[in-house]
């Protein structure tokens, strides 16, 4: 995880423009994001993916386009970890990033385990089919949307990592801690 946003930000993404869309908008600038990663020594390289769930996606009118999104995220990072291989011999890993729906769960929010399951599997069915290596669960605060997405991520049968945000209280947003 390398500062994705920073680095897209650097080659002219907007503040509130969805980076998951230069996956089909400007694939030669997340390619050049891998090719960075992977140069500095990474050997396990994340999909431009983290957004990219039907919840995300609807904020910005690409919730039709999850599909079509996080396969060439997956098709990307795949691109430039297989040509590292072949150049050099040393593996580099892709991981499928998927992120918070940004949702809250009821009676909080109107987010239910079934709506959550069904957009993790959606993207992580379209991740495994790009190519990744493993399922990368990020920056969770809810244990209610972790098991969802674990749920969901088993459906491909690929590998799968898992991780939660916490603050300086050690306390996730959702007051989950460690």
């Amino acid at each position: 995880d390398g500062a994705t946003g920073t680095n897209l930000f650097g080659r002219g993404l907007e503040t509130g423009y969805p980076p998951e869309l230069w996956s089909v908008e400007r694939p030669d600038d997340i390619l050049w994001l891998h090719e960075s990663f992977i140069a500095a020594g990474s050997d396990l390289i994340l999909t431009n993916s983290f957004g990219g769930n039907n919840f995300r996606l609807k904020l910005h009118g690409a919730r039709d386009r999850v599909v079509e999104l996080n396969e060439a995220a997956a098709k990307l990072a795949r691109q430039a970890a297989d040509a590292h291989i072949k150049r050099t011999g040393s593996q580099v890993v892709v991981a499928g990033s998927i992120g918070p729906t940004g949702e809250l769960f009821e009676p909080l929010g109107t987010l239910t385990h079934s709506s959550a399951f069904g957009a993790f599997c959606e993207q992580a069915d379209a991740l495994a089919n790009g190519g990744v290596d493993v399922l990368w669960i990020e920056t969770m605060s809810s244990i209610e949307e972790v098991a969802a997405a674990i749920e969901a991520a088993k459906t491909t049968g690929l590998p799968i990592c898992s991780t939660m945000t916490f603050d300086t209280a050690s306390r996730s947003m959702m007051g989950v801690t460690p």
